[in-house]
């Protein structure tokens, strides 16, 4: 059985002949090509090569695209910076955004010309190409409140959101006119979901009702043309209290990747009697607990997850956000090992 027949039959709620995995490695992968982090971000032929390498490696179920968080804001005229072995983050001396009068500055942009996310586009072509007739490709793409907080400051925009919302609602259209765009492209190349990361929707962050009007009916927006386009949407989502009910209603995703319990539930095991069936989970090994946990550990996390999630199908198991990129090799190894130990379907 292929990955992208593993996954077809877990998104349907079907048993296949395990239960897929992916454990988000992502920029991890550069280490297979002897890249460093800013090359492997902005070089799209290194990105690929990692991608496809560490699929290989690894034997993945799923390739996704997350490079880091700042790609789109880049294209808006952000100053990024580059660490050496860590993600590109925006320059929190310099926001491109300097006061909320500028949110009226932020205008639409074309992502097939920008650098950041033309990139994008070309590196999910080759992928697809490439991988994408036995592997599913996942584009990701960061939801539109989260890219104008890499330009203006998240704390400042809180308090611009209070202040003046109106004005912040006017910024996070304009960039999502831009991300409808992007989406299309996106769904040219081929990819066969859209993963869009909702990190406010959480009570890690802001309310519900302040989610759906600040960022959720924006959302809502691109969740309805991707699936227009013919195109299955995800969710990623790593915040505290993740709100599963209201994105569940809005965005009406195929899957969820998650990393905590979600708001309205007690446990994992009343999340999945409550929402196992509504969609599929992906998810929710911790990944900053990799750090200091045992191999065996590991192995007993994921086995724990499997019993919890995979019967009857609607579950990938992976971490509950990417892989930490400088952490060696043997924590994904006792994830797959466990996977495939305990993952599998009689």
């Amino acid at each position: 059985m292929t990955a992208l027949e593993r996954v077809s039959l877990t998104l349907q709620h079907k048993e296949a002949d395990r239960v897929p995995l992916y454990p988000l490695l992502n920029g991890v992968g550069r280490r297979l090509v002897g890249a460093d982090y800013p090359t492997w971000s902005t070089d799209m032929q290194v990105c690929g090569d990692a991608y496809e390498a560490v699929t290989d490696k690894f034997d993945l179920d799923v390739i996704c695209t997350l490079i880091d968080l700042s790609v789109e804001a880049a294209d808006f005229g952000q100053t990024l910076v580059y660490p050496k072995n860590e993600a590109a983050h925006p320059d929190f001396s310099s926001h491109v955004l300097k006061s909320a009068a500028d949110y009226d500055r932020v205008e639409p942009v074309d992502p097939t010309k920008t650098p950041r996310m033309s990139g994008h586009i070309k590196l999910c072509s080759r992928l697809v190409g490439q991988r994408g007739k036995d592997t599913p490709v996942v584009a990701f793409v960061f939801g539109p409140l989260g890219i104008l907080s890499m330009m203006r400051g998240q704390a400042q925009m809180f308090m611009d959101i209070l202040d003046d919302p109106d004005a912040v609602k006017r910024g996070v259209a304009a960039i999502t006119d831009s991300l409808k765009d992007y989406c299309r492209a996106l769904i040219g190349t081929g990819v066969h979901a859209i993963m869009l990361d909702t990190l406010f929707a959480s009570q890690s962050i802001m309310s519900k009702t302040m989610w759906r009007e600040m960022e959720g009916v924006y959302v809502q927006e691109l969740a309805d043309l991707i699936h227009e386009l013919g195109c299955m949407v995800m969710v990623h989502n790593c915040g505290t209290g993740i709100y599963f009910d209201a994105q569940l209603e809005m965005l009406q995703p195929e899957a969820i990747s998650f990393l905590h319990v979600a708001d309205d539930c007690s446990s994992y095991e009343d999340m999945q009697t409550k929402y196992g069936k509504k969609t599929t989970f992906i998810g929710h090994i911790p990944p900053t607990w990799l750090f200091d946990a045992t191999e065996k550990e590991v192995e007993a996390e994921a086995k724990k997850e499997l019993e919890i999630h995979k019967t009857g199908g609607g579950f990938i198991l992976a971490t509950g956000c990417e892989y930490p990129a400088n952490l060696d090799w043997g924590k994904a190894e006792a994830i797959l090992r466990a996977g495939r130990m305990y993952g599998a379907y009689a």
